[in-house]
C-alpha cells in the first residue's frame, strides 16, 4: 500500500494553514451564521488582487471574490457555517477552542469544512508567489450549507446566472475522503426530493374505533408499499434511487386516544435514470390509492450531477498521488452539497478534501500533518488548471 509522501513534513504550530484554521475555529459560525469568518478570507484574498464583495441574502452571508484574467474560470467554493457541537460536557475539549492533542486539531470545523478553505486561501498564496495565473480565479463561500441552503450558494449562483458568469471548473473543499486523505473523490452527486406528508384521521377513544378514523392505520399500507417499489436500477455512475423515512410522529400524549392526524417525512436520493417529476408522481398515485384526506408538501433540494473524467478530474487525481501516493476512487456517493448550484452553471464540480470519519460528531478533528497534504493538493492542482 502506498504512503504518504515523506517529503511533505507535519505542520509546526505556527504554520500559515494552521494559524488561519485555528482562526476560523474560533469563530462560533453556527449556522447560517457566518460570525465573521468570510471577512477574514477575505481580508487574505484582497492583498492577492482579489475583488470581494458580498451577495448576502435571507442572514446569509455569501462572498464572492474574483481575480479576473480572462478565461477559463477556476472557482473555490466552501462555507464556513458549522453544524452546532452538541454537549460541552461530551468533547474533551472546547468545540470553539483549537486544541492540538496526539497530532490531531480538535474543534468543530476541524474536517467539515474549515480547514478545507483554509487550504484553498493558503493554496492561493503558494500559487501566486511562483507565477501570475493564466486564467480567473474565484472564491465562493457561503455561511448556509449547513442549514436550509434557500439564500446561500443557490442565491449566490442565481446572482452570477443573471449576470452571465461561466465558470468552467469548481472545487469544492468538503471532507470528501474516507479513510486517508485523497482516497477518495466526488465527482457528482444524486439529486434530493423530499416530502413532509400530514394524513388525516379522526380523533377518537381508542375503545371506540368505530366513532374513529386512525390515521396510522390508514398510513401503514401506503408506507408498506412505497417502501416496497423498485424505483429505478441506477446507472453505470450512480446507484439504484433510494427512499428513506426520515420522521414519524403521531398521537395526543395519551394511550387511549386515537389522533386526529399522523405526521411522516420522507426522501428520496434520485440518481439520473429517474426525475424528480417522476418520482412525485409515482408518489402521488400511492397516497390518492391509500389516503382519504392528506397534505404533502414536497421540496427539491437539487437535482443530480456528474463529472466525467476530463482536464479537471484529471488534474485532481495527479494532484492527489503526487502528494499523497494514492490512486483516488472515483465517487458519487454521500449526501448532497453545494455542487448541485454550481453544476447548473455550466461547470465542471469535483470535491477534494480531508478525512469525513469525525464530521458532524464529537471531538470533530483532523491529523495536522493532512492539513499541509492538502494544501500541496490543491497547490497542484491549480498550476494545472490555471
Amino acid at each position: 500500500m502506498s504512503r504518504p509522501n515523506p517529503e511533505i513534513p507535519s505542520l509546526p504550530q505556527a504554520s500559515p494553514i494552521l494559524a488561519l484554521l485555528r482562526e476560523l475555529i474560533t469563530r462560533r459560525s453556527l449556522t447560517p451564521e457566518d460570525a465573521g469568518c468570510c471577512e477574514l478570507i477575505a481580508g487574505r484574498l484582497q492583498p492577492l488582487g482579489f475583488i470581494c464583495e458580498y451577495l448576502n441574502a435571507g442572514g446569509v452571508t455569501n462572498l464572492w471574490a474574483v481575480r479576473d484574467q480572462g478565461a477559463p474560470l477556476v472557482v473555490l467554493a466552501g462555507h464556513t457555517d458549522v453544524v452546532p457541537p452538541g454537549p460541552r460536557e461530551r468533547w474533551n475539549s472546547d468545540p470553539f477552542v483549537p486544541t492540538l492533542r496526539d497530532g490531531w486539531l480538535y474543534g468543530r470545523g476541524a474536517a467539515d469544512m474549515k480547514s478545507g478553505l483554509a487550504a484553498m486561501v493558503c493554496a492561493t498564496e503558494r500559487l501566486l508567489t511562483r507565477r501570475e495565473p493564466r486564467a480567473s480565479l474565484a472564491f465562493l463561500i457561503t455561511s448556509d450549507e449547513e442549514g436550509h441552503a434557500r439564500h446561500g450558494t443557490r442565491h449566490a449562483c442565481e446572482v452570477l446566472r443573471a449576470r452571465g458568469v461561466q465558470p468552467q471548473y469548481a472545487l469544492i473543499g468538503e471532507a470528501s475522503s474516507l479513510e486517508r486523505l485523497g482516497d477518495r473523490i466526488v465527482i457528482g452527486r444524486r439529486g434530493s426530493l423530499g416530502c413532509d406528508l400530514r394524513v388525516f384521521g379522526k380523533q377518537g377513544h381508542v375503545a371506540y374505533p368505530q366513532r374513529a378514523d386512525n390515521p396510522i392505520h390508514r398510513l401503514a399500507p401506503m408506507l408498506t408499499e412505497l417502501i416496497a417499489t423498485h424505483w429505478d436500477d441506477g446507472t453505470e455512475h450512480f446507484p439504484p434511487t433510494s427512499l428513506q423515512i426520515s420522521n414519524f410522529n403521531a398521537g395526543t400524549g395519551a394511550n387511549n386516544v386515537i389522533p386526529g392526524h399522523a405526521d411522516l417525512v420522507f426522501n428520496f436520493r434520485y440518481c439520473p435514470a429517474s426525475t424528480a417529476a417522476s418520482l412525485r408522481q409515482r408518489v402521488d398515485a400511492v397516497l390518492d390509492h391509500h389516503l382519504a384526506r392528506y397534505d404533502a408538501d414536497w421540496w427539491h433540494s437539487g437535482e443530480p450531477f456528474y463529472t466525467a473524467p476530463g482536464l479537471l478530474v484529471g488534474a485532481a487525481r495527479g494532484a492527489v498521488r503526487a502528494v499523497t501516493g494514492l490512486d483516488p476512487e472515483l465517487s458519487t456517493g454521500g449526501g448532497t452539497s453545494d455542487g448541485r448550484f454550481l453544476a447548473p452553471l455550466g461547470a465542471q464540480v469535483i470535491e477534494v478534501g480531508p478525512v469525513n470519519a469525525s464530521i458532524h460528531q464529537v471531538d470533530e478533528r483532523i491529523e495536522i500533518a493532512d492539513l499541509e497534504r492538502l494544501c500541496e493538493i490543491y497547490l497542484h492542482l491549480l498550476l494545472t488548471l490555471v
